[in-house]
Parts: structure tokens; sequence; C-alpha cells
């Protein structure tokens, strides 16, 4: 059955630590976020719920969200003044699977969280010591070695823009096109050490935004100077890409509509 002849559609907004999960889409291989979603929605709706939820993207294994955002149908609508006991209900069963279910909202029946999507944001998070993690381990990339922010933000500025982004790209990516436009990438660094580095796109390909940060560290390490970093960025070779950064240090931030 075709979602618009759904009686109601609702649009949630989840954190998560994918650290437990094999990624945000149902696999045979593991727990995902969706399946674990899903069971609590079908626990309270049963029959009413019929269809998966609707992503915004689906995160890789290990990957975390700050604010992943998805639709779902059911047949008999909610009560808005039963909205916060739902949720609460929700996050209780959720409580111990690292996954968090923020709000709820009501939305038009044409509303669809991955294709009404004008703007994601990722963060990716490098923690830049010589120290040892504890408060942020496997939640951030620990890189040793001082990184050249400058030499980054060099990086950061050839990549923004529309380009073929091949060598960035998974072999397992099902793209028609690789063919993207970043419309922004924002490097900052606390006083702490931790470096925040923000992405922003309509869409992204699949381990693009690892595979551009890998790129980015090798420049700000200097084992790449900018010349290389170009060059392998037109090379739309994959076989010219800097290892991919960690899943761990990355987040699906916002989704914009």
């Amino acid at each position: 059955m075709k979602p618009n002849n759904y009686k109601q559609n609702y649009q949630i907004i989840i954190e998560y630590d994918g650290s437990k999960f094999v990624g945000w889409q149902m696999q045979k291989n593991g727990k995902s976020i969706q399946g674990e979603i899903q069971k609590v929605i079908k626990k309270v709706f049963g029959m009413s719920f019929r269809e998966n939820i609707i992503g915004s993207g689906r995160t890789d294994a290990g990957v975390h969200a700050l604010g992943q955002s998805a639709n779902f149908y059911i047949y008999s609508g909610i009560n808005p003044i039963k909205k916060k006991q739902l949720l609460n209900r929700w996050n209780f069963l959720l409580s111990k699977k690292g996954i968090s279910i923020l709000s709820i909202r009501t939305r038009n029946k044409n509303f669809n969280a991955r294709r009404s999507a004008k703007e994601r944001t990722y963060l990716y998070k490098i923690m830049n010591r010589v120290s040892s993690l504890t408060l942020d381990k496997k939640r951030v990339w620990h890189v040793r070695k001082k990184l050249n922010l400058k030499e980054m933000k060099k990086g950061a500025k050839l990549l923004t823009g529309t380009h073929d982004f091949s060598t960035y790209r998974s072999s397992s990516c099902t793209a028609k096109s690789p063919i993207r436009t970043i419309k922004k990438i924002a490097i900052k660094k606390n006083r702490n050490g931790k470096i925040l580095i923000r992405f922003v796109s309509k869409s992204f390909l699949q381990k693009q935004v690892r595979s551009m940060v890998g790129c980015l560290k090798f420049l700000g390490e200097g084992k790449w100077d900018i010349s290389k970093f170009k060059k392998s960025l037109i090379s739309k070779k994959r076989s010219t890409c800097a290892p991919p950064a960690p899943a761990y240090g990355l987040y699906l931030e916002k989704v914009k509509y």
C-alpha cells in the first residue's frame, strides 16, 4: 500500500550511539537502529504500523547521530496531548539500546525524511593530543601528531563546491552519480585539542565524509602537500585516497527541510 493511503505521517528526531549496530538500515548480520526503533513503534501501535520507517540517511556501522530524522505512517492518529507520554514510553523501551527519540511531530502525507531533505550536516571529531583518551574513547578519532589546521583548511576549500567525488566514494556505493555539491566545510579547534569538522551538503556518497577526513588528516600531518591533495581529488580514483577516518568519530548532526 502506498504511503499516501495512510491516515497519518509522523517525523521523529533520533540520537544514537552507532557503535552497537551494523548501521541505520536493517541487515541480516546484526542489529540496526532502524530495526530497534521499529520494534518499539510496533509494540505501541500493533497492526496500525505496517511499513518500514524512512531515515534521512543510512549511516554506516559505528557512525553516531545527534539528529537523525525519520518518518513513518500509521492508520490511527496520535493524540497531540499524548505525544509526550509516547516519547517517554519509547525512550524507556530504548534506554538500554543506546537510542533516544528526541521529538515527534505530525507531517503532511507527502513528507519523506530522505527525499524531502534539503541539507544534511555531518560532524567529524578528532582529538589532537598525545595523552590517551578516557571520556571520549570511541567517540572521537585520537590523532597524536599535531595537525596543521591552516593546511587542512586549504584542503577543505578545494573540496567545497561541485565536484566528481569518485576519489572518496566507497566501492560498494550504489549512487547513480559521483557528482555532489558541498556547500560548506568548517574546521575549528577547541582549547582541549578537539578538532570539529562540519560538512554541509544536500547529500553525500557512501563513506565520502570519512574518506575526505582521512585525506585532510594526511594534509594536516604533512604526509601530503596541497598539490598532492588536489591531485587525489581530480584523479577520480579511489586508489589515490588516504585511508578513511574511523566510523566512531562521525556524527549525523542535523537534517534541514
